[in-house]
C-alpha cells in the first residue's frame, strides 16, 4: 500500500494580506498535482491544515484539495478548529459527527488506518489523555492481527533541540508509547507539527514526521520558493513494514 503524506499547509484565506498567503496555496496546489501523478492508494493529512481555524480558510483549503484523486484522511493540528474543520468536511463520513475528539478508524484498505486527535482548544502542545488512551487501546485490540498505520499531529518524541517535550504532560507521550508497544501490528506512526522531515525507531515501530508543505515555515533549511515544496510517500506492507521517501513536487507550469 502506498500512502501520500502531507502536513502543515497553514492555508490562509484568499483575501488575506499575509505575504505568504499565495505562496502557501501554490505549494499545496503543486503537491496535489504531483501526488496525482504518483497515484498513491490514500493521502493522509497530519494537521495544521489552515492558519487560524477560520471558515474562509477551510473553504479555500477545500478548493485546493478538490483535484486530489486518492482518498483523503485528515486529522486536526493545534492550528485547526475541530468544529470548523468538521463543518467544512462534513461530507467525509469518517469524521465523527459528535464528541470532542476527531478520532477514527479506516478499515477499507490493505493496511488499517487509525487517526488520533492530539489537540485541545487553546493548547499548542500535544495531549493524549486517559480517554484517548482507552480509545486507542480498544481500537488496536479490536484487530490485533491486522497491519496498522497510526497518524497524529504531535510527535511523541523529541526532535533535535527545536522540539523537546512536545506534550503538555510528559506522561501523555509515555502513555502513547506504552499503548503502541503492546500492539506489534503497528507498522508506523505518521506525524506533522515540527516542520521538518524526521524518521526514527520508536516504541517498537517507526515514527515518521512530515515537514511543512508551506516552504516559508519549514525548518529543514535551504528551502526557498524556487526549490519548491515536498511531501512524503510511504510504502507499507505487513512483511517489510514502513519504507518512506521524500518527493519534491514538480513545477506545474
Amino acid at each position: 500500500m502506498i500512502i501520500g503524506h502531507i502536513s502543515d499547509t497553514h492555508i490562509l484565506a484568499p483575501a488575506s494580506d499575509h505575504p505568504a498567503a499565495q505562496l502557501r496555496a501554490d505549494c499545496l496546489r503543486r503537491c496535489i498535482a504531483d501526488i496525482n501523478r504518483q497515484q498513491p492508494d490514500v493521502v493522509i493529512f497530519t494537521g495544521d491544515t489552515v492558519q487560524h481555524g477560520a471558515p474562509e480558510e477551510y473553504a479555500h483549503l477545500r478548493e485546493l484539495l478538490a483535484p486530489l484523486q486518492a482518498p483523503l484522511y485528515l486529522i486536526p493540528g493545534n492550528r485547526d478548529d475541530n468544529a470548523a474543520l468538521r463543518s467544512a468536511f462534513s461530507d467525509r463520513p469518517y469524521l465523527p459527527e459528535e464528541g470532542g475528539f476527531l478520532h477514527y478508524v479506516i478499515d477499507d484498505h490493505a493496511i488499517r488506518l487509525i487517526a488520533i486527535d492530539s489537540t485541545l482548544p487553546g493548547e499548542r502542545m500535544g495531549v493524549f489523555c486517559p480517554a484517548r488512551q482507552a480509545w486507542l487501546e480498544a481500537a488496536l485490540s479490536d484487530q490485533p492481527e491486522r497491519p496498522t498505520m497510526l497518524f497524529i499531529h504531535h510527535p511523541p518524541f523529541d526532535i533535535d533541540d527545536h522540539y523537546v517535550g512536545g506534550y503538555r504532560r510528559p506522561e501523555d507521550a509515555s502513555a502513547l508509547a506504552g499503548v503502541v508497544s503492546r500492539h506489534p501490528q503497528v507498522k508506523g506512526l505518521l506525524c506533522g507539527h515540527v516542520h521538518c522531515v524526521t524518521e526514527r525507531s520508536w516504541s517498537g515501530t517507526v515514527g515518521c514526521v512530515m515537514s511543512s508543505i508551506a516552504v516559508d515555515v519549514r525548518k529543514d533549511g535551504g528551502e526557498t520558493e524556487a526549490s519548491g515544496p515536498l511531501y512524503l510517500l510511504h510504502h507499507v506492507s505487513g512483511e517489510s513494514g514502513l519504507l518512506s521517501r521524500t518527493r519534491r513536487a514538480e513545477h506545474t507550469r
